[in-house]
């Protein structure tokens, strides 16, 4: 991941063309044959998906992701969508001084996430209609529309990482406590009202890092406990249910049943 900061600086500072601006269409499932990339570009992806692969590193990009690459590498390309992609290319030269600069960030492939996507697709348009406009002042509006495009991707793509960075903390802060008041009755509002967020930002970010949304957390939590109380000891089933949160026994059996595949009675029976 690039250091968006010193990226920042250096289209900021440094001395740079912008060479050639495109917006194409690609038809679903369509292979882009290897090839060696001949100028520094970025690719931002408009609608649709691919995987690229840029020397035998693979970037899985949708809608949204910025893609960016430097002269001679190895590349090859597979739309992976069901859809068509769509995307704006801009390719750019460095002066010979910058070229030159083996740690110049520009140097390397890498991938960045937009925040603002909407801006910046207006932006792109706004660039691709300027592209050949003649003299200074025509040259002059394509680096400033250009400038406003790094500005919103660099600024967007770090306020992203923060946040997720951020999110992250919280919902590991969340697991704990689900694992410490398992057996008490636990909703998606309270659990989110207690880390700050609301539900669908909460559910968005839980799913994100567990692969679980919270209640069905919860649920299998709930199971695995129950699961070690059942092989550990001879409770009665109705006693397992309530330690783990559950009320009714027969609700509890059926949850249970769910996740295993058998009855808490049978559970124990086919225990080794």
């Amino acid at each position: 991941m690039p250091d968006v900061e010193r990226l920042a600086e250096r289209f900021a500072n440094d001395s740079y063309h912008i060479d050639n601006i495109y917006r194409l269409v690609i038809q679903p499932k369509s292979v882009h044959r290897p090839f060696r990339t001949l100028k520094y570009g970025f690719l931002f992806i408009i609608r649709g998906s691919v995987r690229i692969s840029v020397n035998d590193t693979i970037y899985e990009l949708r809608r949204g992701e910025v893609f960016h690459a430097a002269p001679d590498m190895h590349m090859e390309a597979k739309v992976i969508s069901e859809s068509e992609l769509e995307y704006y290319s801009v390719f750019y030269s460095l002066s010979n001084m910058s070229v030159a600069d083996s740690n110049h960030e520009c140097n390397a492939h890498f991938r960045l996430e937009v925040e603002t996507i909407p801006k910046v697709i207006e932006l792109l348009t706004m660039l691709h209609q300027n592209a050949d406009t003649p003299g200074g002042i025509g040259k002059l509006r394509v680096k400033e529309i250009f400038l406003s495009i790094m500005h919103q991707v660099l600024a967007g793509h770090k306020n992203r990482v923060s946040s997720s960075s951020a999110n992250k903390e919280v919902i590991e802060e969340a697991i704990s406590y689900i694992k410490r008041n398992y057996m008490n009755l636990l909703t998606l509002e309270e659990l989110a009202a207690i880390h700050a967020m609301n539900t669908k930002r909460f559910s968005y970010y839980f799913y994100k890092y567990t692969g679980y949304r919270p209640i069905d957390f919860v649920i299998q939590y709930r199971m695995e406990r129950a699961s070690e109380l059942l092989k550990i000891g001879n409770f009665p089933i109705s006693d397992i249910a309530v330690s783990v949160g559950y009320a009714n026994p027969l609700y509890f059996s059926r949850a249970f049943k769910k996740k295993f595949g058998v009855s808490p009675s049978a559970y124990i029976g086919n225990d080794d």
